[in-house]
Formats: structure tokens, C-alpha cells, sequence
């Protein structure tokens, strides 16, 4: 298991928005930190109240977005227009070309988000939009898969050969994800404190792991578990 704590990530401040990257991003540059295979971009962000990104575009990429608190309003040149608040993933595949914005829908609160970039396995696909919401229940305690190359269980749809896992604990609570040959994980603590196969992670800590995973929760915790080829 090899651990990258918190305060490893890059960080930046622009008022409006505190960031920070797990991976090399914008201005921030770590040759040993581009990804973990298709996994491009985790960065966790809070947003000010009534600010957020502007509309701007990308291609080619498969776009995932997990708000954690707050909410976040989303538009696009695909004509979606949708809030995206706790318990539910966005994904966006910019493919050939697509322009959105993300602001903070609330005028007195902050949103606190990941936002989330996976290569996908073809360039030049059609752009598409998708959400789904994801109950507490089916989380606490359990893995629950939000995101998957088949759409599987109701999870939505990501163009790239990519199990995404979120859990909810609490204080003794453990799951586990059992090993599968040739896949590798990466697991991003997003809140709270968790033993990760015997190891103490915090909010913003993550782990890169080829074996089984085994969380417990010591406090109130959530989790990611990118599953990946």
C-alpha cells in the first residue's frame, strides 16, 4: 500500500475557490504525481457562495463530480441545466467538445465538491450528460458502485474500463473489497478518519492498493474506491 497524505497535494487559493490536487494540475506540476492510470484529476474543492467556474470547454475526457456539502449548479452547451447537491454523481463526457459552467447555487454557503477526471478508453465519443442520486442507505456501512463502465446496478455510465465504490462509516463499521486479478485501487478518504488495511487515513488522504481492501471507520467517515484496470 502506498500512501499520499493531504498535505502532499498541491494546493491553490483564488478567493473564490480553495483547492486542492491529488494530481498535477494547472499550475501545480509533480512528474511523479499524473494520474493513477485512466484516474487523471481528484481535486477537492470549496467554492465561495454565488461563485464558481465560468463556462469553459473540454474534449475528451470522462468528468465526474461528488458534492459533499452545499450545491452546485450546472449548465451546458448540451442544454442540461440541473443542482447537484450531496448523495449524487455527475458525469459529463466532453468527448468531441462540450462547454459547461459550475457555480455555487446557494447565495450564503459554500459548496464543498470533488471534481473528478477519468481518460477515457476512445477519444471522439458524443458528448453526454448524466446524474443520478444515490440514498444514504444504500451506502452506510456497504460499498455502493456509482459509476461503471455498463451502467451496472444503476450506476452511471463512465466510458473507460473503471469501478467507482462510495461508502459511509461509522465508528466500527468495516467493509471490504475483495482482490481481482490485474486491478488496481485507489482509495480517497473524502471525509473523516479511516483504518485502510490496518493504516490510519484521514479527510484528503488516499491509498494505492493492488490487494484487498479492508476500511474501518474511526469516526464519521466517507470513501472512494476507484477500481481500475
Amino acid at each position: 500500500m502506498l500512501v499520499r497524505r493531504s498535505q502532499e497535494r498541491g494546493h491553490a487559493r483564488h478567493g473564490w475557490l480553495d483547492s486542492y490536487h491529488t494530481f498535477s494540475f494547472a499550475n501545480y506540476y509533480d512528474p511523479a504525481q499524473m494520474g493513477f492510470r485512466a484516474l487523471r484529476v481528484i481535486n477537492e474543492d470549496r467554492v465561495a457562495p454565488a461563485q464558481g467556474f465560468p463556462p469553459h470547454s473540454h474534449r475528451d475526457m470522462e468528468i465526474l463530480t461528488y458534492v459533499l456539502a452545499g450545491s452546485l449548479q450546472h449548465k451546458d452547451s448540451l442544454g442540461n441545466g440541473a443542482i447537484v447537491t450531496p448523495g449524487e454523481v455527475q458525469r459529463m463526457t466532453a468527448g468531441t467538445g462540450v462547454t459547461h459552467s459550475e457555480y455555487n447555487a446557494s447565495t450564503t454557503d459554500p459548496v464543498h465538491l470533488l471534481q473528478i477526471w477519468v481518460l477515457p478508453a476512445a477519444q471522439g465519443l458524443k458528448p453526454s450528460y448524466e446524474q443520478q442520486a444515490f440514498p444514504l442507505a444504500e451506502k452506510q456501512g456497504q460499498l455502493r458502485l456509482v459509476a461503471s463502465q455498463e451502467g451496472r446496478a444503476g450506476s452511471v455510465t463512465i466510458h473507460q474500463d473503471l469501478d467507482l465504490y462510495v461508502t459511509v462509516l461509522a465508528l466500527g463499521e468495516t467493509v471490504t473489497h475483495p482482490q481481482r486479478p490485474n486491478r488496481h485501487r485507489w482509495v480517497h478518504i473524502a471525509r473523516g478518519t479511516v483504518n485502510v488495511n490496518g493504516q490510519s487515513l484521514q479527510a484528503g488522504d488516499a491509498a494505492q492498493i493492488s490487494d484487498e481492501v479492508v476500511l474501518e471507520g474511526i469516526d464519521a467517515a466517507e470513501v472512494l474506491i476507484f477500481d481500475l484496470a
